[in-house]
């Protein structure tokens, strides 16, 4: 394989995270799609104030993702560490945002 030919670890790493975040975003296009039978069906409010709410914090979760990668892009270290590191904030602001 020459050099060029070699996969730069922040472009791999970009790559999973661009299939996590699309993975997501068709997750949350599904449960935008179940509200609106759910508003078009007469549920209660609240039922669908619940699923609203799950959708928005599915979106964030996305959000929280997309950004990790580009905090790494924005690095450009892509050691262990720094992967790592990136994850656990990551995951606290999933968490508790």
């Amino acid at each position: 394989m020459a050099p060029q030919d070699v996969p730069h670890p922040t472009s791999t790493h970009r790559s999973e995270h661009q299939r996590d975040v699309v993975n997501r975003l068709k997750r949350i296009e599904g449960q935008v799609r179940g509200l609106i039978d759910m508003v078009e069906s007469g549920r209660s409010c609240e039922d669908v104030a619940q699923q609203m709410a799950a959708a928005r914090k599915a979106m964030d979760k996305t959000f929280y993702r997309m950004m990790a990668c580009s905090m790494i892009e924005a690095v450009g270290d892509t050691s262990d560490s720094t992967l790592r590191d990136v994850e656990r904030t990551t995951q606290i602001l999933e968490r508790y945002a």
